[in-house]
């Protein structure tokens, strides 16, 4: 069994590295400016990488409605647990925004596909694929919403959701699919390869926004949200995921891509929706920072007993 969590670190986890030193890297030595480079991911490449992905994914119907089922579950139960203990400690409204972000969101985009397809081959991208477009969809509507709400009314914060351009590729991909309509080759191709620069482009903006994070803030409530998202995310997360995964009844290679995403790190869009609209973007960075350096131990044991 070492052998192969060994294995499984130096073939899937170490190629995903290289991206991410190479933010810190240019963040330490060429001070990289992330902030209009996340505004290039969430107006330029997320939609591309949407589009491509709900056009290219071949599943049945019932792996849709099970994702689909299992998807809106836990978000539910992850969001309920993220107020509960948001309220229970009398956090202000941003923070508990923040706590939402950390719990409901994991990175199954840029860390998950090629983690997937490295560990569980296409078969398993292929089942992942679903959850992975699902969580985009969710993470640049509900997230929005989520991160925004702590600050404007549900109707400012609706409109903040509409005025990002991933949720209109998503529109236009299953317009799309249900008229069984394509894109000219051409075409076809310059969206394919916008959206394969995306990992390596959002693992590099991980891994600045790792440089840049400062530890040790002595705020109260800093710390006290820091503290809850790193139980959710490590613990109660996962929790949440086998409960919804059981009473499903889903069983096979999708359990164990979806168990595997439902514990990847915190999302590094989630980063980027709280320093959008300040929803508690420090203690976003440091969640995102910490379960991503204890993710190169965790997830190598956690495939190869999944698997």
């Amino acid at each position: 069994m070492i052998q192969e969590i060994l294995s499984t670190l130096f073939n899937v986890i170490v190629p995903l590295v290289i991206p991410v030193i190479s933010g810190v890297f240019l963040t330490k030595f060429k001070k990289l400016e992330i902030r209009p480079i996340l505004n290039f991911v969430l107006y330029f490449f997320t939609p591309f990488l949407i589009f491509d992905t709900l056009m290219e994914a071949e599943v049945s119907g019932e792996d849709v409605y099970l994702t689909l089922a299992y998807s809106l579950l836990s978000l539910l139960l992850l969001w309920a647990a993220s107020n509960l203990f948001g309220k229970l400690f009398k956090l202000p409204s941003n923070d508990i925004a923040g706590l939402t972000l950390i719990s409901a969101f994991t990175n199954s985009v840029n860390y998950g596909i090629p983690l997937i397809l490295l560990a569980f081959g296409q078969s398993g991208l292929e089942k992942a694929s679903i959850f992975i477009v699902l969580q985009m969809i969710m993470m640049n509507t509900l997230g929005v919403y989520f991160a925004a709400r702590s600050h404007f009314t549900v109707k400012n914060a609706l409109k903040s959701v509409f005025s990002l351009p991933a949720i209109y590729a998503a529109m236009l991909a299953i317009l799309f699919r249900a008229f069984h309509l394509s894109l000219p080759e051409g075409v076809f191709t310059g969206v394919s390869m916008i959206a394969d620069a995306y990992p390596p482009i959002v693992l590099a903006i991980l891994g600045a926004q790792i440089a840049n994070v400062r530890t040790g803030s002595t705020d109260k409530n800093i710390q006290i949200t820091f503290w809850i998202g790193m139980g959710i995310r490590l613990f109660i997360g996962p929790l949440i995921s086998l409960f919804c995964l059981y009473l499903l009844d889903i069983d096979g290679i999708m359990f164990s891509v979806l168990f595997v995403l439902a514990c990847m790190p915190v999302a590094i869009n989630a980063g980027i929706l709280a320093e959008k609209f300040d929803a508690s973007p420090k203690v976003l960075t440091q969640t995102i920072l910490w379960t991503t350096l204890l993710s190169f131990i965790v997830l190598p044991v956690l495939i190869v007993l999944v698997k």
